[in-house]
């Protein structure tokens, strides 16, 4: 693996523990439980999987593949899938889905998914043709 997806790679890890700090930091400061909401396995889940998609996109394009575009969109899909099935139970077990809850998924799924598209749509732009 070259070393710019590793470099990436502690890049995602690095801005998810500043979010995470911050996360919490706000939760505190609004007088709320920092750690309910399945916070902190939401990080570490979304983290994984942003890890587990950019490497296999990341191999698709060293292959040159035109399907890189369709597995980067498949791993979306796949961290819906995994947000219905661990998260969404627990968050609707009440009836609704509270503002907090919601958060506590979607500021780490943002933040993965906003580095990956920044950084892959950068890889595809320096891809020769």
């Amino acid at each position: 693996m070259k070393s710019k997806n590793i470099q990436f790679l502690i890049f995602l890890g690095l801005l998810l523990i500043i979010f995470f700090g911050a996360h919490l930091l706000a939760l505190y400061y609004l007088n709320k439980d920092i750690f309910e909401n399945q916070i902190i396995s939401s990080y570490l889940v979304n983290f994984s999987l942003a890890v587990f998609v950019f490497l296999v996109v990341i191999k698709k394009l060293s292959n040159n593949s035109a399907q890189a575009g369709f597995v980067f969109m498949g791993g979306s899909a796949l961290k819906f899938l995994v947000f219905f099935l661990v998260f969404y139970p627990s968050y609707k077990e009440d009836g609704n889905i509270e503002t907090l809850e919601f958060l506590a998924f979607f500021i780490p799924y943002a933040t993965c998914l906003i580095a990956e598209v920044i950084y892959l749509s950068k890889q595809l732009n320096n891809q020769s043709t």
